[in-house]
């Protein structure tokens, strides 16, 4: 989720250094759970990471991202049997969407920080691989004045 700030700035949350991509730079989000829409996950995970109430329909939809997931830990037969056939993992996409209008003030809840960037800075920052070409997706539309 990219929420976006009257002076253009955009927020970005560090990862968990305990975490996969520890201390990596992302937009913030998560998994979308049984029976719920993209737009009403990326709410409820706003909430949940950030302490901030948006409403589903103020999403507007930036693009995706997709490529190779990982496979949660322990699950070594699993693992072993996924990268004999040729893959690491589960494949992954992820969807970003832009808000403007949420209420209340972003706080790390579940990130190490919190920063506000301008669009050009983002592409600067360390982040798992996915997020740089949302972030070019992002810049793209901020340029077409489409969000």
């Amino acid at each position: 989720m990219a929420l976006l700030r009257a002076d253009g700035r955009v927020l970005m949350q560090q990862r968990p250094l305990a975490s996969q991509h520890g201390g990596l730079w992302e937009f913030p989000g998560g998994k979308v759970e049984a029976g719920e829409t993209p737009e009403m996950a990326a709410a409820r995970e706003l909430h949940e990471e950030l302490g901030v109430a948006l409403a589903p329909e103020a999403l507007m939809p930036v693009g995706f991202a997709s490529g190779p997931g990982s496979l949660p830990s322990g699950d070594e037969a699993l693992k072993a049997r996924a990268e004999s056939a040729g893959g690491g993992g589960r494949a992954i996409v992820i969807l970003l969407y832009a808000c403007r209008a949420w209420e209340g003030e972003p706080e790390a809840h579940e990130a190490e920080a919190l920063g506000w960037y301008m669009p050009g800075e983002i592409p600067g920052l360390d982040m798992p691989p996915l997020d740089y070409p949302l972030a070019a997706a992002l810049s793209t539309i901020l340029a077409q004045n489409a969000i």
